[in-house]
């Protein structure tokens, strides 16, 4: 199933999608040995619920370094595990980084200048510093490749740069959240919503396409109905 088609389809499609959400990524858990899909499950359930919850609890925003690693594992649980990334975190001192995540968070909302000050840490790439300021603000989408994906800038070879987190960025919010908020302000949608829904629809292509809602755009639906309409009218009038 084509990702184009649920950027298409109306709010209720992406609504369903989202709902998947969780379902989903049991699913992918499944694909992998026993322990490592537990593992997937249970960082993620952290790095949804358990760390926004406690980021938005302190007086202020930030990471501590025990945080920062178990952030890490979970970005390496959801896509290619790369231990040397992780012991590039461990090598940075908790003083550093509960001052430099502080300091990127009251740089929001200008995200380049929050990413750029969280990539003096070591091991801290545009893809990380998305999950870090995911964590405390979900204004900022993750950089998830499968969300990427369904977008212009993830068409080609996936980039993990600055410039191709703003394209990202630019075009998740222009070409779905903003037509969300259009047609659903009931359902909160924001940027870390559309991201984990674009993530749940591709994923789900992959491992459970039949769970997936029919995704029509109600303009293609117009479309066949108004084609329909007047082909009818023709027949009636060669009658």
């Amino acid at each position: 199933m084509a990702a184009d088609s649920l950027i298409d389809a109306p709010e209720g499609v992406w609504q369903e999608t989202f709902e998947l959400y969780e379902l989903i990524l049991k699913r992918k858990a499944k694909e992998k040995k026993k322990d490592k899909g537990k593992e997937l499950i249970e960082l993620d359930n952290w790095f949804q619920q358990e760390l926004p919850a406690v980021i938005d609890k302190r007086e202020e925003r930030y990471l501590t370094k025990e945080e920062l690693i178990k952030l890490m594992q979970w970005k390496l649980s959801r896509g290619k595990f790369r231990p040397r990334l992780v012991d590039l975190i461990k090598s940075n001192s908790p003083e550093t980084i509960s001052e430099n995540t502080r300091m990127a968070f009251k740089l929001l909302p200008n995200i380049e200048k929050s990413i750029k000050k969280l990539s003096e840490l070591k091991g801290v790439g545009p893809a990380t510093a998305s999950a870090i300021l995911c964590a405390g603000c979900p204004q900022v989408p993750f950089m998830a490749d499968e969300a990427m994906m369904t977008l212009p800038v993830g068409k080609g070879k996936l980039e993990y740069t600055m410039k191709a987190y703003l394209q990202y960025l630019e075009q998740l919010r222009s070409k779905c959240l903003s037509k969300l908020c259009k047609t659903d302000s009931v359902a909160n949608w924001n940027e870390h919503k559309v991201e984990l829904t674009l993530w749940t629809f591709v994923t789900a292509s992959k491992l459970a396409p039949e769970l997936l809602p029919e995704c029509k755009s109600s303009a293609a639906k117009r479309k066949r109905e108004g084609t329909g309409s007047g082909e009818r009218d023709a027949k009636k009038t060669k009658k």
